[in-house]
């Protein structure tokens, strides 16, 4: 069940829970990749067992000859619009039965690392080494790749996580505010139902912090003229601010006054 498909927002929203902050945003894109891999291909994952489940690098060398397949598929519908993306043609070879920390799964992974360069053009910067995943070294790295291999392989057809559906909502609004022409978005998406944005605008400072709310999901904040967009993902509260995500907490924490202790 690849390709045009589009996710739906989660439960209903529970209680923020209290992550430290540094691993929150970590967190809620953890667990955005785990729901949408689980949907895309019926497998056995949550946030939990995230780095378990790929580490073996079996399911990502999937995805990535999936992404080809959808590709080609794309190309063959729209070649006119193909010719001006960037689309991956070649499939990796695979160990379906490598077993974690062996060769083979550190084979799986480097192939999938090149594919990832090579057949999507994904920057060094939102790259990451075979060891981050298979030593567990830097599982903040492996996490930013496959969002932004979600983010490249959306524009032809694969079914995208929340967090870049919502990256996707925003950008468009963003461009809908200056005037500018839409994107060429051929795939046509049915719209995320957003989720309840209340209690959002209160603050306790002594001089209040202003959040002006502009519309559903969208404020001005402090003195600035800087323009938060809020969205609710599973129980976190996504603040997107510039390019970026942020979780509200440490956003606050950093920003309003009766939490900023520098």
């Amino acid at each position: 069940s690849h390709g045009r498909m589009w996710g739906t927002p989660g439960p209903a929203v529970r209680s923020i829970r209290p992550y430290p902050t540094s691993q929150q945003y970590l967190y809620a894109m953890k667990e955005d990749l785990a729901e949408w891999l689980k949907e895309l291909y019926d497998l056995d994952i949550e946030v939990g067992t995230f780095v378990e489940v790929l580490e073996t690098g079996a399911v990502l060398c999937s995805h990535a000859n999936n992404v080809t397949q959808v590709a080609g598929e794309f190309a063959r519908t729209y070649p006119e619009v193909a010719r001006h993306l960037h689309l991956p043609t070649a499939c990796v070879t695979c160990n379906l039965t490598a077993q974690p920390g062996t060769f083979q799964a550190r084979d799986n992974v480097s192939n999938f690392i090149q594919w990832c360069r090579k057949e999507m053009d994904i920057k060094d910067v939102l790259m990451f080494e075979t060891e981050d995943l298979v030593l567990r070294k830097n599982e903040k790295n492996f996490v930013l790749c496959l969002l932004e291999l979600a983010r490249r392989a959306s524009r032809f057809g694969v079914r995208a996580p929340t967090l870049v559906q919502m990256e996707e909502e925003i950008e468009e609004e963003l461009r809908q505010e200056l005037d500018l022409p839409p994107t060429d978005t051929l795939l046509p998406r049915p719209p995320r139902k957003p989720r309840d944005l209340n209690n959002l605008d209160r603050c306790t400072c002594p001089v209040q912090f202003p959040m002006i709310k502009i519309s559903e999901g969208k404020y001005r904040v402090g003195d600035s003229d800087t323009l938060i967009f809020v969205r609710i993902l599973r129980e976190h509260v996504m603040v997107r601010v510039g390019g970026g995500w942020d979780t509200l907490e440490p956003y606050l924490d950093k920003h309003a006054p009766c939490r900023c202790t520098s």
